[in-house]
């Protein structure tokens, strides 16, 4: 397999360093969507989706104002999913299988480019978008196509380093697992990705958002650790996963990489290291 780490999705609130580390107070921050595209040998598989081209172009305003007010997303198409699998000389149609830590609009907006792929879920999650007290926080224009919905609960899967472990994906190869990581929805999961040289990738979603979290002495800036407590569904859950991946990172380094989906630091460490990573 070769793995290409994709920001679908640049963000700019305001705040400087009191969301991201360095700079003053009263510019703006840097956050992405940080996504994988995964070429194996049953086709393209994408790690959530980032923002799609109708999020960024037609159906800007049903990303909510005030989610815009607050994110400032930079909108660009060439940013896009879509843009970046063609970019690399394949077709959306290539793109057979999508993986979702969960169903928010930074990660699953570019379902309607990509209609043809089935999508990998939580069965938790899936649930909660149709009639969970939260639903309103999950947009209907990105699932208007009708999505190909495989849903996966976390009965029967096996350990996997002290996690859950949801294996055996239908139509992904056992590389490619989910690891249930509830608590910033009710279906959250990490999806880990094991490399030929067996080390291990766990995008961890929105699990965390800021890599001092994973820290030996864990920290988060104050704009980071406000918006977490605000959007939770499960506070107990969350706060409860984030300590067992801090645990996971202290105690096996080097055989698990862990980051989430929106920390720029840890984004471009792995572009640093290489703009396509072959496992």
């Amino acid at each position: 397999m070769r793995i290409h780490h994709l920001n679908c999705g640049t963000m700019r609130p305001l705040g400087g360093r009191l969301v991201n580390d360095g700079g003053g107070v009263f510019g703006a921050a840097r956050l992405v969507c940080h996504c994988l595209l995964i070429e194996t040998e049953q086709g393209l598989v994408l790690v959530d989706t980032g923002l799609g081209v109708p999020d960024v172009t037609t159906h800007v305003e049903n990303l909510e104002r005030s989610w815009l007010r607050l994110t400032r997303p930079v909108l660009d198409v060439a940013e896009t999913a879509a843009a970046q699998v063609e970019g690399l000389g394949y077709r959306t149609e290539d793109v057979r299988h999508i993986v979702l830590t969960h169903l928010d609009r930074d990660h699953a907006g570019g379902l309607p480019d990509f209609p043809h792929a089935q999508v990998h879920v939580h069965d938790v999650e899936h649930q909660a978008m149709l009639n969970g007290p939260e639903r309103a926080r999950f947009l209907g224009h990105q699932r208007q196509h009708g999505p190909k919905w495989n849903l996966h609960g976390s009965a029967g899967g096996e350990r996997w380093f002290g996690f859950e472990a949801v294996r055996d994906l239908p139509g992904l190869p056992p590389e490619i697992l989910l690891i249930p990581l509830a608590g910033h929805t009710r279906g959250h999961t990490g999806v880990a990705v094991r490399r030929s040289d067996g080390r291990w990738l766990l995008h961890a979603g929105d699990a965390y958002f800021f890599h001092g979290e994973m820290a030996e002495q864990p920290r988060c800036t104050p704009v980071l650790s406000r918006f977490q407590n605000r959007v939770q569904v499960l506070g107990p859950q969350r706060r409860r996963n984030q300590d067992r991946l801090h645990d996971l990172v202290t105690a096996h380094r080097g055989q698990v990489d862990v980051f989430c989906a929106h920390d720029p630091i840890e984004f471009d460490r792995h572009l640093r290291q290489s703009s396509t990573v072959e496992s």
